[in-house]
């Protein structure tokens, strides 16, 4: 008869030692305090590829600091997106785009051009204000953005 008892004894013991540690576990789960998740900072890129929405885009990023000033808010620029950034740039009331840029950068905003576009156009580097930065590549830079450091994507 203890042959008969020792496996099945080895058989229960084997089933059950797997709830005991889930029980072991779901009880030093239930002693200690949940942690509060940690605030995760808000990231948006702004892609602009159409100067003739910049205005309006410049617009929106302002209202968007008004609403979230912890925000890390990057524009990238390609194509004829880049205009804006351009020294002298001014819309179509003839008013520049210097001053509105300047004010978002001082909040944290950063502007990234493009260096195909310009090259396309042949541009030099210093025909963007000094308040954007060069990138090699805007599509890439978003892609980058979105991919890498968990930027939501936002087309004006």
């Amino acid at each position: 008869m203890t042959r008969t008892l020792t496996p099945l004894l080895a058989a229960l013991l084997l089933a059950t030692a797997p709830m005991a540690h889930a029980a072991k576990t779901a009880n030093a789960k239930m002693a200690a305090p949940a942690a509060a998740p940690a605030e995760v900072q808000e990231k948006v890129v702004y892609h602009i590829n159409d100067s003739a929405n910049a205005r309006a885009a410049l617009r929106n990023i302002q209202n968007h600091i008004t609403a979230a000033p912890d925000a890390k808010i990057t524009v990238v620029t390609h194509g004829k997106g880049i205009d804006f950034l351009l020294n002298d740039a001014k819309d179509d009331k003839g008013e520049a785009y210097l001053t509105q840029v300047a004010g978002l950068k001082e909040k944290g905003v950063d502007f990234r051009v493009c260096q195909n576009t310009l090259k396309s156009r042949k541009l030099d580097d210093s025909a963007v204000i000094v308040d954007a930065t060069i990138v090699p590549s805007g599509v890439a830079e978003i892609g980058r953005l979105q991919a890498k450091e968990g930027y939501v994507y936002l087309k004006p």
